[in-house]
């Protein structure tokens, strides 16, 4: 959270000319209103994944390249990508954003003001939340993992 993953998926997307899918744009067409928490954001991330993978194979097995604005800050959470890409065999890479804790605050907060209608999601009590979970990725995972530090 803050990291800005949002920001290098669409720098990434751009420079490979690929499609670019953001699990907070789906989360917002088909659950509009109803996250209002961390344990709801849980709940409907867990729906639509067997509908993003389905469509995400399927851009990817004609040729398409493919950038997902998803979080990987699990282990299980990244079992997923490798479980997508394994099945029908295509190339990726994980981009690990290597971003300490205080970049990560400084942008949230300058993502309050930018995006009044986030704030009462984006603090700094969901980041702490959220970031216990935290776990590196490492490369046992079967993922191609690039690390980029710093600001992103």
């Amino acid at each position: 959270m803050g990291a800005g993953k949002s920001t290098k998926s669409k720098e990434v997307a751009a420079e490979h000319n690929a499609v670019l899918l953001s699990e907070d744009e789906w989360l917002a067409a088909h659950f509009p209103d109803q996250i209002q928490s961390f344990d709801d954001y849980i709940q409907y991330s867990k729906r639509i994944k067997p509908f993003v993978r389905k469509h995400i194979q399927s851009l990817l097995c004609v040729g398409v390249n493919v950038v997902m604005d998803f979080p990987a800050n699990t282990v299980k959470q990244r079992l997923w990508f490798a479980s997508l890409c394994s099945e029908i065999s295509c190339k990726h890479a994980l981009l690990y954003l290597d971003v300490s804790d205080d970049q990560c605050l400084s942008q949230i907060a300058k993502r309050r003001v930018e995006q009044p209608e986030r704030a009462h999601f984006d603090t700094e009590s969901v980041f702490h939340h959220v970031t216990r979970y935290f776990e590196a990725p490492s490369s046992d995972e079967g993922l191609n993992i690039v690390r980029v530090e710093g600001n992103t």
